[in-house]
């Protein structure tokens, strides 16, 4: 008995329909290199003659999707519809100057959205207001100002990069909505100052960098609610006076940068209590070799395995001093 031609035309039209799905799975965009598994998908588009997004020619099931050193200069949330089952999405140097609130509305997957080298200035409200997000990478934009407006409340977003932005200063309230950060980078900024308790609402915070901004000082509770803190980059800053309480509570503190400051001594208290496993550099800083560096004197002498580049922590003052290691003085040339 031969079937139907109604169902004869609906076999024809599954097997067009299955076909064209096979061989999308299988296709790769020009200027585009795939590399294909049987469950995924890995595309590179690198050809600076790329200008638009590759949306044809995309296998339907690429979970990464890398678009380097291009001339893109736009990407929509319809263009991303080709690519549903995006985990690991990378748009760095090339020449995106805005993204559209909705932009990740067909990506329900991304794990890893990378921005780096762009030339975004500004950015819409819930850009980036997605559940699954777990890690933002804006570095080396024009971003001028860090909004809260970005994300919605109780973002799951735990590794946030805006290093290389211009800065000024960062809104408590921008912090407020990522409680689940983890890794924090602010660096190469234009930061003066943090305002009071803007890491409040951070306490799984363990990695942040401040390194290479204009910070002059710090306030004794900046990161009193950060115990988890591991590593903690303060170099390249215009440090003058630490308070003695900076570090209180934090047990889990590996490494701390406090290099290329302006730092002439240290509070007596700041670093006891640290873990033989606890390193720091201090290199860099003017320190004036007098009564009140007895405190630093005395740490560098029973704790030198903590300290890397121990023989760069020299005086800069007063003269007679000048250029010695500091762990090398004895009591009398501090007139102690």
């Amino acid at each position: 008995m031969f079937p139907s031609c109604s169902a004869a035309t609906m076999n024809w039209w599954m097997l067009l329909t299955f076909t064209a799905l096979a061989e999308r799975a299988h296709s790769c965009p020009d200027l585009c290199s795939c590399s294909l598994t049987p469950s995924s998908t890995e595309v590179v588009c690198s050809q600076s003659a790329l200008t638009r997004f590759p949306a044809e020619g995309l296998p339907s099931n690429t979970t990464r999707l890398s678009i380097q050193s291009t001339n893109l200069s736009s990407v929509t949330a319809s263009q991303l519809s080709a690519v549903p089952l995006l985990i690991n999405l990378q748009l760095y140097r090339n020449n995106l100057k805005g993204l559209p609130s909705d932009v990740l509305g067909n990506v329900p997957r991304l794990d890893v959205l990378d921005l780096t080298g762009n030339q975004l200035v500004s950015l819409p409200p819930n850009v980036f207001s997605h559940d699954s997000l777990g890690s933002l990478v804006l570095k080396s934009n024009m971003i001028e100002r860090a909004d809260a407006e970005w994300f919605s409340g109780n973002s799951s977003v735990t590794w946030l990069d805006l290093s290389g932005n211009r800065l000024a200063v960062v809104p408590a309230a921008f912090l407020q909505k990522l409680p689940s950060l983890v890794n924090l980078d602010f660096s190469d900024n234009n930061l003066q100052d943090l305002q009071p308790d803007s890491l409040k609402n951070l306490p799984r915070l363990e990695t942040l960098n401040l390194a290479g901004n204009n910070l002059s000082s710090l306030k004794p509770t900046t990161f009193a609610h950060n115990l988890k803190l591991s590593q903690l980059f303060l170099q390249d800053n215009r440090l003058q006076k630490l308070p003695p309480t900076l570090l209180q509570g934090l047990q889990h503190l590996e490494l701390l940068l406090l290099n290329r400051n302006q730092l002439q001594h240290f509070p007596s208290g700041l670093l006891d209590d640290r873990k033989s496993s606890f390193q720091i550099i201090l290199r860099g800083n003017p320190w004036v070799c007098d009564k009140e560096i007895e405190y630093l004197w005395k740490w560098l002498a029973v704790c030198p395995q903590n300290v890397l580049f121990l023989e760069e922590v020299t005086c800069a003052r007063p003269e007679a001093l000048i250029h010695r290691q500091v762990v090398s003085l004895t009591g009398r040339e501090l007139g102690l």
